[in-house]
């Protein structure tokens, strides 16, 4: 017991001096930056092509392939929602970034984020009028 360090005070102190540090910043963004928000909608002059906000983009790409890759969305959303709860998972005995004993838990998660950036980045820049690709070069 002597490696280690109590976490009360410490950690707690740490977290909320990280926690106050952040709330500053995200003020002082939202004071300076302006919302990229557009004008109200109008049906008579619709841009093309609408897209969803930065954060849903990945779904709207993925919606624009198939009506059926939603299904795919909701199963990995269910699978992040039980993980915990999925047979053949350890009980954690310590807390440890990437765990040997929970490797692929850790690359499933990887490769869900990969995918949902590359789907992002495709629909944000690589996408024109009607929906149709279009290169940056």
């Amino acid at each position: 017991m002597k490696d280690y360090i109590p976490t009360s005070p410490f950690l707690f102190r740490m977290i909320k001096i990280a926690m106050v540090l952040l709330i500053g910043v995200l003020l002082l963004l939202a004071f300076v930056v302006p919302a990229p928000l557009q004008d109200p909608g109008n049906l008579s002059q619709a841009p093309n092509p609408v897209k969803a906000a930065w954060f849903f983009l990945w779904i709207q790409e993925l919606a624009s392939y198939s009506k059926y890759l939603v299904y795919i969305i909701m199963l990995v959303g269910l699978y992040f929602l039980l993980l915990p709860y999925l047979p053949g998972i350890s009980e954690a005995k310590q807390a440890k970034w990437l765990p040997k004993d929970q490797q692929w838990i850790n690359i499933v998660t990887l490769f869900t984020f990969l995918g949902i950036l590359a789907l992002t980045i495709i629909a944000m820049f690589f996408r024109g009028e009607n929906w149709a690709f279009v290169y940056l070069f």
